[in-house]
């Protein structure tokens, strides 16, 4: 095996033909709960390094790697067919180190990750870190069944506030967010509305003369408003065609209109 930065790997017999593969190795955590060896240094000289063991590698011919970490961006890859050590990769500072025989290609990065792959087989990348539980804002929704017997999924994601209309059965009937705020289907109105910092959904029963429905995005019922079927006496409350704001209606895009009998 030709080794860059190394010497020549020791003849040894392989697995020929195993397919192809990549196998990253993240090595995090793992230092701390591995058995550590002191390697060997001179009576009169400084103290010696820790060889602390991380993982065991399976590579792309069948052989493995056995990965140490002696220090910071300072790595070792023992390399053995069975019983038998064919060589060490060492990795230190900036610089992978890179290592061939009979077709098998290894490369230990400075980050302790061991990848392999055999010659035909496209040289595989090196994987992404992951992102740090911090930088992923995850995604939460909730599924309410509206009093027209449709369902509503309510989503709060990293792209903003959504919902998803679907029937009783599953069928997908429409997406609506605050670029595209409201949509109508059968007589009734789905809409998305700003309340101040809150965005609040509603639902009004354009059938049944303008009863709606406010939830908030925990699927909470927090606002009803009623029509008067004789409209004698009272307000009633329509769907403003403007979308303007009403203060007997916290801003929801509802008129108070006197109805005369």
């Amino acid at each position: 095996m030709r080794i860059t930065r190394r010497t020549t790997l020791r003849s040894a017999a392989v697995v020929a033909g195993a397919v192809a593969t990549a196998l990253a190795v993240p090595v995090g955590s793992a230092f701390a709960h591995s058995p550590a060896a002191p390697s060997a240094a001179s009576s009169t000289g400084p103290a010696a390094s820790v060889r602390a063991y991380v993982t065991t590698v399976k590579l792309a011919d069948g052989s493995v790697a056995k990965v140490y970490k002696i220090g910071d961006s300072h790595f070792e890859a023992d390399l053995f067919v069975g019983s038998t050590k064919l060589d060490r990769l060492v990795s230190k500072g900036e610089a992978a180190s890179y290592g061939q025989n009979d077709g098998l290609h290894v490369v230990l990065r400075p980050n302790g990750t061991v990848t392999s792959w055999m010659d035909g087989a496209s040289k595989p990348k090196p994987q992404p870190k992951p992102a740090s539980e911090k930088e992923i804002r995850k995604e939460s929704s909730v599924r309410i069944t509206m009093t027209d017997g449709r369902i509503a999924k309510l989503v709060d994601g990293p792209n903003g506030k959504r919902v998803e209309l679907s029937t009783s059965k599953g069928h997908s009937l429409a997406t609506i967010d605050l670029r595209r705020p409201s949509v109508q289907h059968d007589g009734w109105t789905y809409k998305l509305v700003r309340d101040g910092k809150h965005v609040k959904f509603v639902v009004i029963d354009g059938k049944g003369g303008g009863n709606s429905w406010v939830y908030d995005f925990d699927g909470k019922l927090i606002e009803k408003y009623t029509v008067d079927p004789t409209g004698v006496g009272r307000p009633v409350l329509v769907a403003s065609g403007g979308g303007t704001a009403a203060g007997g209606a916290a801003g929801l895009g509802f008129t108070a209109l006197s109805h005369q009998g």
